[in-house]
């Protein structure tokens, strides 16, 4: 989950399948009595044509049935809605209630700036600013090589791993103990380069997906695939696991103080 600060408001967002979804409950935190804003809005016939149009456009599962019987009910004093019955009776993928730490309503983007404009035509306007110069840091991230994530994993991983099986794991031994002498060696390069091990972040990331790696910048990225060779090579010289942390750290200090000035020189260019 990341934030954008909008006129002093800290506003959630994620991406799913592809799309990036906004907190509207976070858009309307400092306003007193902000949740029925949301209420409110749901409730306006202009508003739930709007969601019908989108959700015709981009949702093949949508209830077109369910929709047209909520339309006609729209705008009478007795009409109301929550974000919970509209998904269920109409199968939207367009605005969700999430619960738990990040919980509320979100909407795609498309929808979040419309629900916008009920808040204020200035709030709109610096949301979709903001929103852009993300994605335009996001660009400049992938141009920088941001998609090497996985492709420097993958190209020392198995120098990484086959140094562990040839040198550190015995040729009688369960799966289980297997796996965790590769975990452990996982936490050694975890160690030296985040200062924490795997199941470490995930105790004080609970609702974050994936693992430490995936969210990882280019810099340590790079770092972390020198470090894999480099503790392959510590294995196959027979160097104690105390011993390989130790020196892994030092290496990793070093080259992140390097990488982080080259790369920020490189975005300085970029930026002329």
């Amino acid at each position: 989950m990341e934030k954008i600060n909008v006129l002093g408001t800290e506003i959630s967002y994620y991406q799913y399948n592809e799309k990036d979804f906004i907190s509207l409950t976070d858009m309307v935190k400092n306003i007193d009595n902000g949740l029925v804003l949301i209420e409110k809005w749901l409730r306006n016939k202009n508003t739930i044509e709007f969601l019908g149009v989108w959700e015709e456009m981009y949702n093949p599962h949508f209830n077109s049935p369910e929709f047209e019987g909520i339309k006609s009910q729209a705008g009478l004093n007795r009409f109301a809605l929550s974000v919970k019955e509209w998904v269920e009776k109409t199968n939207s993928e367009g605005i969700t209630a999430k619960a738990g730490r990040y919980g509320g309503t979100y909407a795609h983007k498309d929808i979040a700036f419309e629900f916008a404009s009920w808040i204020s035509p200035q709030f709109k306007l610096y949301l979709i600013k903001e929103f852009q110069r993300l994605k335009e840091d996001e660009n400049e991230k992938k141009a920088l090589g941001w998609d090497i994530k996985r492709n420097l994993a993958k190209m020392n991983y198995k120098i990484h791993t086959n140094a562990i099986k040839m040198h550190l794991v015995p040729e009688k031994i369960s799966r289980s103990e297997e796996n965790l002498i590769y975990a452990t060696e996982a936490d050694i390069l975890n160690l030296a380069l985040f200062g924490t091990t795997a199941k470490e972040w995930r105790e004080k990331h609970p609702n974050e997906e994936g693992n430490i790696r995936d969210y990882t910048d280019v810099s340590q990225l790079i770092c972390l695939s020198n470090l894999e060779n480099l503790n392959a090579l510590f294995i196959k010289e027979g160097r104690e696991k105390a011993e390989r942390l130790e020196k892994l750290n030092e290496i990793a200090i070093e080259q992140m103080t390097i990488l982080t000035k080259d790369v920020k020189k490189l975005r300085g260019y970029t930026n002329k």
